[in-house]
């Protein structure tokens, strides 16, 4: 076999005027393939890789299903060529093996190249200082962070300037517009200027229905005016649109992970703990990025005055339970409200309860929809002078504070019929709302620590006696004997 080498050879001795038949002899080569050579001017690589075989070596086991399997495709080219195997084999039994399933994906993927359809393109962007910012919620669950031990599910509302990608974050639980606001607004008074465009994927809370004559909620569009920002949002199925801070999410929260594992702890013993370790982490990751992030602080807008509070307002009525309903969950307000119109201020975190002009009181804001938030201290006058009404109270599961309420509750049941057992404890909640919460649940605690039955009086009678238990870290340890180990020793020096 002639290699390259020894055409190269050829050439160079030809070019040399070197007759033909020294030129092969020199080469290593019969003249007639030197005379071969040198006519085509090609190496013998050159001419392997321009023989295509273009004929079979067996037939091809799929010739006759393949038009049902093109139509198959035609009509649907997102079916994947494994699936289109089973189906195969499941129409016809025993005519294909597992084996043949590569032949057929060969086949399937050679289709796709030829006569499928045109794939998406990509098309890289040039990005400008100042021009577009981009935002977007990622679900932190996974990474495993506990506060106290207990686990921290939340999200991070995060936003980046897709130029410098300077970045910002905040902590939030849901995606609500009350989270966006309050995200945008921080990361822009974080940075210290306006860019000209903000752009967000399809949520609810910011984006009309494709039937709504307006492109942007009336809340969001406000929030955007305020701060003179163009908004712009991806289209339908379309993630790619919103990369930059997509692949920021991806990256941050690798980054988050690649921390958590340096500090040897994924607990952290309070929120702000952790709020101020996720904030040094994006000040690192910025870090490396302040020759383009100048040049984005040369082009940003101003700040407005003030911000907007990051709050919806909304009217709603008291019913005659007691209750309020804001977005799908229910919360108790004091009774003297029943049948009064109130005002919620709902933040991402809280709900601010206004009558008239006068702030009535906060309530933790719950997480998701069908949940309920039921306060004791509303309700546990008219509790006390209905007391059947407890035992199947819809939210009776709010009504116990804490672990030791349940507990006196289920003991005052194994010692009276249902309605005193109600009754009494009923007294005892009153009794933590009028005195003290934390001064009743340590009554309960010494009572049950002396095996001493629960009682409404039992429970007054120590708070108003001043008498606390021995709190739950202090440990008495019996002094030491130390006669003891002369007993040993003595022991030890009689068996020697």
């Amino acid at each position: 076999m002639i290699t390259d080498n020894q055409a190269r050879k050829l050439m160079k001795y030809l070019q040399e005027k070197k007759t033909l038949g020294v030129a092969a002899v020199k080469s290593g080569m019969d003249e007639k393939t030197a005379r071969k050579y040198r006519d085509i001017g090609r190496l013998p690589s050159e001419l392997k890789a321009e023989k295509v075989r273009t004929w079979r070596t067996r037939k091809n086991p799929f010739d006759e299903v393949w038009e049902m399997v093109k139509s198959f495709l035609e009509n649907n080219s997102g079916l994947e060529a494994k699936t289109l195997f089973e189906h195969l084999q499941r129409e016809h039994p025993g005519r294909f093996q597992d084996g043949q399933i590569r032949t057929f994906q060969r086949k399937v993927k050679n289709w796709r190249a030829t006569e499928g359809p045109a794939r998406e393109v990509y098309f890289p962007q040039v990005h400008k200082p100042g021009k577009l910012s981009q935002s977007d919620f990622t679900h932190m669950g996974k990474l495993g962070v506990t506060i106290s031990g207990v686990l921290f599910d939340h999200l991070i509302y995060h936003f980046v300037l897709t130029y410098s990608n300077w970045e910002a974050g905040s902590i939030c639980f849901s995606e609500s517009f009350e989270s966006l606001s309050n995200g945008l607004q921080q990361a822009l008074c974080e940075l210290g200027g306006v860019p000209e465009t903000h752009q967000t994927d399809r949520l609810s809370t910011a984006v009309n229905k494709p039937e709504n004559p307006e492109e942007f909620t009336q809340r969001y569009q406000g929030l955007l005016s305020h701060y003179k920002l163009t908004g712009r949002k991806t289209n339908p199925a379309s993630p790619n649109e919103n990369g930059d801070v997509e692949q920021r999410n991806h990256r941050f929260k690798r980054a988050v992970d690649q921390a958590l594992m340096l500090r040897g702890s994924r607990d952290f013993s309070t929120r702000k703990e952790y709020e101020l370790f996720l904030e040094g982490l994006f000040a690192q990751l910025n870090s490396n990025r302040h020759e383009r992030f100048k040049e984005e602080m040369t082009v940003l807008r101003p700040l407005p005055v003030k911000q907007l509070p990051a709050c919806s307002k909304l009217q709603v009525g008291v019913g005659p339970s007691s209750t309020i309903r804001v977005q799908h969950n229910v919360y108790s307000v004091h009774s003297r409200l029943i049948r009064e119109k109130v005002t919620v201020r709902l933040y991402a975190e809280h709900l601010e309860l206004w009558h008239g002009q006068s702030h009535v009181e906060n309530i933790p804001r719950l997480r998701g929809a069908g949940n309920h938030h039921i306060q004791y201290r509303h309700i546990i006058d008219w509790l006390v002078r209905k007391p059947g009404a407890f035992e199947n109270y819809r939210y009776r599961s709010d009504l116990f504070p804490t672990s030791r309420f349940r507990m006196a509750y289920d003991e005052l049941k194994q010692h009276h019929a249902d309605s005193k057992a109600s009754k009494e404890y009923l007294l005892i909640l009153e009794l933590a709302a009028k005195e003290n919460e934390t001064a009743v649940d340590e009554a309960l605690r010494f009572l049950f620590d002396r095996n001493k039955l629960i009682s409404v009086k039992s429970v007054k009678s120590l708070i108003m006696s001043g008498q606390k238990p021995t709190p739950v870290t202090d440990v008495i340890i019996s002094a030491v004997a130390l006669q003891a180990y002369d007993c040993l020793l003595g022991g030890a020096e009689a068996s020697a």
